[in-house]
């Protein structure tokens, strides 16, 4: 079904909360009719998708597990049904697990967050180029990969598995961005730093943000939307010129 209003359409991975929610109602704000996807709060993505709604977008919210094909497909096939399009890819879905050494990290960890923080863009790449790509007859697209500043900084004694599963995340983008440069699609990266969000309690630190503030140049740590800012205009046509590149939303960091 060819979607009614001809607005633009963004899909957010992970877009239940932090990040991907913030860049969903700023997209909607902007004019996006907006799809998320999510892994297990329903009712958090209900609450994103009622703001989007309540700002005269449309909306649609798809439970998924960006580490599985078949539900990246059924996804991307719903996606289908109900826009028919398909302008922007952000592919902002991502786990942590509890900070430890790297020597105590359990192989089943390991796998998981590779799974979901690196395949899990590939797999979802793969379905945006066919749906974007000149090579398919589309009219072109955006992808912004969310990374993090761990992939420069490795994270150690808390989270070395998943700063280098942002790193597979950033070399995957370069790569990306060079062989779709001339079909339309443009793809870039975002590093966000110390952000408010409910990610740290997943780390066993809620309150790590506030921990670290003064290690910050800006003294602070950064909120969900001015990330969603950053992603949003590499996203747009102001940034028509820019791919293949990397942009921290770090305070200085």
């Amino acid at each position: 079904m060819e979607n009614a209003s001809q607005a633009p359409v963004i899909l957010v991975t992970g877009g239940s909360r932090g990040v991907g929610a913030a860049t969903a109602r700023l997209a909607a704000a902007q004019g996006y009719d907006v799809v998320i996807s999510y892994l297990s709060d329903e009712s958090a993505a209900d609450t994103v998708i009622a703001d989007v709604r309540a700002a005269g977008r449309q909306g649609l919210a798809v439970r998924a597990d960006s580490a599985d094909p078949a539900q990246v497909a059924r996804l991307f096939a719903e996606l289908d049904r109900t826009f028919g399009r398909l302008d922007v890819l952000v592919n902002n879905a991502a786990i942590l697990q509890r900070q430890c050494r790297l020597e105590d990290l359990d192989f089943e960890r390991m796998h998981r967050i590779f799974a979901v923080n690196a395949i899990g863009p590939i797999l979802c790449a793969q379905q945006a180029i066919k749906r974007m790509s000149s090579r398919h007859n589309a009219r072109g697209g955006s992808v912004i990969n969310v990374s993090s500043a761990a992939a420069r900084l490795g994270s150690p004694n808390e989270y070395v598995d998943y700063a280098a599963s942002k790193g597979a995340l950033e070399t995957f983008t370069t790569g990306f961005a060079k062989e779709v440069a001339r079909e339309g699609i443009r793809v870039n990266c975002v590093r966000p730093g110390h952000i408010y969000t409910q990610m740290h309690a997943s780390g066993g630190e809620p309150g790590r943000v506030d921990r670290v503030k003064d290690s910050i140049p800006m003294g602070r740590g950064g909120q969900p939307e001015e990330v969603a800012r950053a992603i949003l205009w590499l996203a747009s046509a102001e940034a028509s010129f820019v791919t293949g590149t990397f942009l921290d939303v770090t305070g200085g960091k």
